[in-house]
């Protein structure tokens, strides 16, 4: 998978929170066409494997909808570059995530294990700040100051030791575009549409606000997979963005 293929002109990643392999694989193909590509998580994964994942995603599906993987790999570096290595051979995605607090010899070992699949390697991001936490959250587990100053010091470290972009709050996109500059990829869940319920996200965006503010990707759950027709609730989010921003893709 060349660099270019992951500059799809469709910023939309949407996050399907289900254990269930029917309802995943029926709102993927009613999303084909309508979004950039299709998030699996945690929930998903650890009821599936990885064949629940080629279940939703075959292979001529995959064409219309890259893979975003989202395990937030966490451990000692030798470990972490094994499971890189077995989540790309097993499913190619177009990206992977692992906690920038991992540190900096973690993230180097994930970057070196991706290699060794060339151009066709996912592409890593490193979660920086769960958008799920505020800054008297990250003070209650020994981070003092905002969670901006720890997203912009997480987001160096991690980019300097080879991620190929950060998961972040919308509200932390400016400040990271201003201290890493256009080249790291910003992929952004805590996107709520206008008059759309917040859930557990407490630091969020519109879709507008946020590529006006420079994100590369938006991941967007609930607000698509909730609604009554999630391919119509796709579009309007890219309605809402605009032609100059729909087809921009850093």
């Amino acid at each position: 998978m060349s660099d270019t293929a992951h500059q799809t002109p469709n910023p939309i990643f949407v996050a399907i929170d289900t254990d269930d392999v029917a309802v995943a694989s029926s709102s993927a193909a009613r999303l084909a066409g309508v979004v950039g590509g299709i998030k699996l998580g945690k929930q998903f994964f650890m009821a599936n494997g990885p064949e629940g994942v080629r279940a939703v995603l075959p292979d001529a599906l995959r064409r219309s909808l890259p893979l975003f993987i989202d395990l937030k790999l966490h451990d000692i570096p030798n470990t972490v570059a094994g499971a890189v290595t077995s989540l790309a051979r097993s499913l190619a995605p177009a990206y992977l995530t692992l906690h920038a607090s991992g540190g900096a010899a973690m993230i180097a070992a994930a970057r070196a294990a991706a290699e060794t699949f060339g151009a066709d390697r996912p592409r890593l991001l490193a979660v920086t700040v769960l958008t799920s936490m505020s800054d008297a959250d990250l003070a209650e587990v020994g981070v003092p100051g905002r969670a901006e100053a720890q997203v912009v010091r997480l987001g160096r470290l991690a980019i300097a030791n080879g991620a190929d972009g950060l998961v972040c709050s919308p509200r932390e996109i400016a400040p990271l575009r201003a201290a890493l500059g256009d080249g790291p990829l910003l992929v952004t869940p805590g996107i709520r549409p206008a008059g759309a319920a917040l859930g557990d996200q407490k630091r969020v965006m519109t879709p507008a606000e946020a590529m006006a503010a420079g994100a590369s990707r938006m991941v967007i759950g609930r607000p698509i997979t909730g609604a009554a027709d999630p391919a119509a609730a796709a579009q309007a989010i890219l309605d809402e963005i605009g032609a100059d921003h729909a087809g921009v893709a850093r």
